[in-house]
């Protein structure tokens, strides 16, 4: 059930805030499911696809999407999610959890001051 809960929690965030299921994901994987680092960094990357095409669809019927900009940062995007894949096997655990902890510090004062 804590699984579901958990899906449940990711697709909302993912869906309301257009981001953000990503870090619940990685989160809940980590200290409520007791997935190892590296897992659970990649696993949320699995579980959100799903859900942001969902959400995508969805904002497509309903709200202007700017489809030539989606393009591009969706082209920069893949390269980055291969960089960021390859990466993710050479790192270790600690400085995957001090990278992730910086841009999520980083994330909430911008967002704080926005």
């Amino acid at each position: 059930m804590k699984k579901f809960f958990t899906g449940l929690l990711c697709g909302i965030f993912n869906g309301l805030l257009g981001a953000g299921g990503g870090v619940v994901a990685v989160l809940s994987l980590r200290k409520f499911l007791g997935v190892d680092a590296h897992k659970s960094h990649a696993t949320a990357v699995a579980i959100i696809l799903p859900l942001t095409i969902v959400s995508a669809v969805i904002y497509l019927g309903g709200i202007n999407i700017d489809i030539a900009t989606a393009a591009w940062v969706t082209a920069g995007g893949v390269i980055g999610g291969v960089i960021g894949a390859k990466l993710l096997k050479k790192i270790s655990a600690n400085l995957l959890h001090k990278i992730f902890g910086g841009i999520m510090i980083f994330a909430a004062i911008r967002v704080m001051l926005s």
